[in-house]
């Protein structure tokens, strides 16, 4: 106990931490299909060979490899116990990209490529006690760690409607549920001095519940540990306009103090390609011929930062980079 709280709820030591790596590339079969609630469907994927898959923990994801191109990152939502298969969800966002659409669209026997399983949502197996808030298909990576935290978890899943809300029937017998239409909108305070002292509090869900955490917890429960994750692109921050050159085509873009470097290369080049837009996945990395990056990425290492980027949440330091592209 004494040990868990020097290590683990500074708030400092609680910000996002690299991501961890594990397993490889390879060629998955849709095994099964289920409709979860509305808009959500979950699929069982199984290696193609029928080999043993790489082994996970509660928060990991893995990088799924779409028929058109798309990459996209979707929680593990089954039982690490199970090496035999993987489960993920999948909300459908029709005024999104189109990687939901695609998924939605997967039948059983079509095969998609994956790489994982990695981690970016660590759970820590030994804080005396855990509060979850999950809300709407924040569930996914939340339900592994609910079920192995056991007795010392407390699970709390927001959602609009039962109806929307995916895994009713696999949560934990003592979990609260709470849709908006028999609740309320959730008074997120009162929901986190639900953690007892020195807790581990993980939340994933859409950004006011994660801002609202990182705002009131630390106030509410000093000795608590915050760990998060979201489903959505990072807010800029501190941002100032400034310029990328694209050395190859000529070009000048302007990037807007509140946009991202990505957002302002993709009115350039409207097939420029990415997945998180979190700065985890490395999909849209860039090389820079010069200018000083201020990096905020979780991937990168520091020979690669010498001359790339990750434009999805990194900026310009000072003055305009000039990009290879």
């Amino acid at each position: 106990m004494d040990l868990y709280k020097r290590v683990f709820t500074t708030p400092a030591l609680a910000r996002p931490k690299p991501v961890r790596f594990h397993g490889f590339d390879l060629d998955a079969v849709v095994e099964t299909v289920r409709t979860e609630a509305a808009d959500v469907v979950s699929l069982t994927l199984r290696a193609r060979d029928l080999r043993t898959l790489p082994s996970w923990r509660p928060g990991s994801h893995l990088d799924v490899f779409l028929p058109s191109g798309r990459q996209r990152q979707y929680s593990l939502c089954g039982d690490p116990r199970d090496r035999r298969r993987y489960l993920i969800a999948v909300r459908r966002l029709d005024d999104g990209d189109g990687g939901s659409r695609e998924m939605h669209a997967l039948r059983t026997g079509d095969t998609v490529r994956i790489r994982g399983p990695r981690n970016a949502f660590t759970y820590i197996g030994n804080a005396p006690s855990y509060l979850f808030l999950a809300a709407g298909i924040g569930i996914t990576p939340i339900l592994p760690m609910a079920w192995e935290a056991g007795e010392r978890g407390r699970l709390v899943y927001l959602g609009r409607s039962r109806a929307s809300m995916p895994f009713l029937r696999e949560l934990p017998l003592d979990a609260e549920i709470r849709p908006d239409d028999e609740y309320g909108v959730p008074d997120i305070p009162a929901l986190l001095a639900k953690a007892e002292p020195g807790a581990a509090v993980y939340v994933c869900g859409p950004p006011p519940v994660l801002e609202a955490a990182q705002r009131h917890l630390f106030r509410i429960n000093p000795s608590a540990s915050l760990h998060t994750e979201r489903f959505s692109a990072l807010p800029v921050t501190d941002g100032r306009e400034f310029d990328l050159r694209l050395a190859r085509s000529g070009l000048t873009v302007r990037v807007g103090s509140r946009e991202t470097a990505l957002d302002a290369l993709r009115r350039a080049h409207p097939g420029v390609v990415y997945s998180c837009r979190q700065g985890f996945c490395g999909t849209c990395k860039v090389g820079v011929r010069s200018g000083a990056v201020d990096h905020r990425d979780r991937l990168l290492t520091a020979d690669e930062r010498a001359g790339h980027m990750l434009p999805c949440v990194s900026r310009s330091a000072d003055g305009p980079l000039v990009l290879d592209l």
